[in-house]
C-alpha cells in the first residue's frame, strides 16, 4: 500500500460520492460487490479515508477506461493468494472458502474456522497491499510471468 495516502477514515459517504464524481448508490454498490470496505461507525455510517477514494479511482479507471465489468474485477480479485501472503497453514487453508473459491475476494467470505477468525479484513495486509491499481498489476506480474 502507499505509505503516502492517509488510511485514517475521514469523509462521509456523500463526501466521498462528491470527491469521486459518483453517486451514493454507486459507494454502495461497490461495498456489496465486495469491492470496498469502508469504515463503520457504530451508527453503522460509512467512512472513507484517502486511501478508499484511490481504490475506488483504481476501480473506476478499470471499469471505464479498462472496460471490464464489477464481476470481472470481483473475480480478478478472488485469485489473489491471500494464503500466501498471511501465511496460512495447510490446515487453515482446509478450512478456508477462500483458498477454494474463485467466486469473490477472500474479505468477502465469513472466516469461522481459520486463521482470518479474528482478523478485522478492512485492516488485513491483503486487502490494504491492493489499494492502488500499480500494486494489483504489480502483483498479477508476479503471478503470471511473461512467455518467452
Amino acid at each position: 500500500m502507499q505509505t503516502n495516502i492517509s488510511t485514517k477514515p475521514v469523509y462521509t459517504i456523500s463526501t466521498a460520492a462528491r470527491l469521486l464524481g459518483i453517486s451514493i448508490p454507486t459507494l454502495r454498490m461497490y461495498e456489496t460487490e465486495g469491492l470496498i470496505i469502508p469504515f463503520k461507525k457504530s451508527s453503522k455510517h460509512r467512512l472513507f479515508s484517502d486511501a478508499d477514494l484511490e481504490r475506488i479511482r483504481c476501480l473506476r479507471r478499470a471499469l471505464n477506461g479498462g472496460k471490464m465489468g464489477l464481476e470481472s474485477i470481483r473475480r480478478m480479485l478472488a485469485i489473489i493468494p491471500c494464503w500466501a501472503i498471511i501465511e496460512c497453514t495447510e490446515k487453515d487453508r482446509k478450512n478456508c472458502e477462500a483458498f477454494t473459491s474463485y467466486d469473490k475476494p477472500c474479505w468477502m467470505h465469513n472466516h469461522k474456522d481459520n486463521v482470518c477468525r479474528d482478523r478485522d479484513c478492512r485492516e488485513c495486509e491483503v486487502y490494504n497491499s491492493f489499494s492502488d491499481c500499480s500494486s494489483l498489476k504489480e502483483k498479477f506480474k508476479e503471478l503470471v510471468p511473461p512467455k518467452k
